[in-house]
């Protein structure tokens, strides 16, 4: 944090901030969102409390440690971190990298702050099974209350099963002539998103992707690929294409070099590229 986060001279703000968000009141400040900068535990601990109590989601980002025990045990050393309190009791823990805590507990969690020896602490718990996660806070350097309400339905579309049922609905896309004869055939390598044979009788494998993809796509095409080649009878032609909207030049480079193919083809029509 620097002087220009806590002001000209350095001191961290200890009352809570509104920050804008839309739609904001005519005053510029936002209904149901309150942050804190640079708090001092007393004041970071009366705010968690409060929004806590209230069933707020709740993020704090700072200096700290973790601790988990329940089924197994872990810690953590100190280092910057984002936590997240849901309402429903979930518990996230994150760094600065990758897309996936560090440490998590599930809905259903009670929590409770605290301050000792000036470090700021959120223990959640649950009791079936017994688990505990204990946050400690050498530092805050910000807390944010916010009243999410969220009614919108969630709907799922352009999965790589709607990608498949494509395809077997219009084999064409792929080639003139491809049949499909199975979806998630077993092979040493693992199962073969779709199985079939090309106008002349050659064996097809499928590997199916929703998004744009890379060389890792290519090598695993290419492992299905070689596993029915041990598997079938010695004589047979196994052909392998990757379909997915669009793949990265070095993926195509190392589909030519496996003898692979590229069919560019989406999950649903207007989804289709070429890269």
């Amino acid at each position: 944090m620097t002087d220009a986060d806590t002001g000209t001279d350095g001191d961290a703000t200890t009352e809570p901030v509104e920050r804008a968000a839309e739609p904001p009141d005519p005053d510029g400040t936002a209904p149901g969102v309150a942050t804190l900068v640079g708090p001092d535990p007393g004041t970071a601990r009366a705010f968690l409390d409060d929004a806590l109590d209230r069933g707020a989601l709740v993020t704090v980002f700072g200096r700290c440690t973790v601790e988990y025990d329940g089924r197994a045990a872990s810690t953590l050393g100190p280092g910057d971190r984002h936590l997240m309190v849901k309402p429903d009791g979930s518990v996230l823990v994150h760094t600065e990298e990758g897309q996936q805590p560090v440490n998590w507990q599930p809905p259903g969690c009670t929590h409770e702050v605290a301050v000792e020896g000036g470090r700021v602490r959120v223990r959640s718990e649950r009791t079936t099974p017994a688990e505990e996660l204990l946050v400690e806070f050498e530092s805050v350097g910000h807390a944010a209350a916010f009243d999410a309400r969220d009614e919108g339905e969630f709907a799922l579309s352009g999965t790589e099963a709607d990608l498949r049922e494509r395809i077997l609905a219009d084999p064409a896309l792929v080639e003139p002539g491809f049949t499909p004869l199975a979806t998630e055939r077993d092979t040493a390598a693992g199962a073969v998103d779709v199985y079939g044979e090309d106008e002349r009788g050659r064996t097809v494998v499928l590997e199916l992707k929703r998004r744009r993809v890379g060389p890792d796509a290519a090598g695993q095409l290419s492992r299905y690929v070689e596993a029915l080649r041990r598997e079938l009878h010695a004589d047979t032609e196994v052909r392998g294409i990757l379909v997915a909207p669009s793949v990265t030049d070095r993926a195509r480079r190392l589909l030519a070099e496996q003898g692979l193919e590229f069919v560019a083809l989406g999950p649903e029509a207007g989804t289709d590229g070429g890269g």
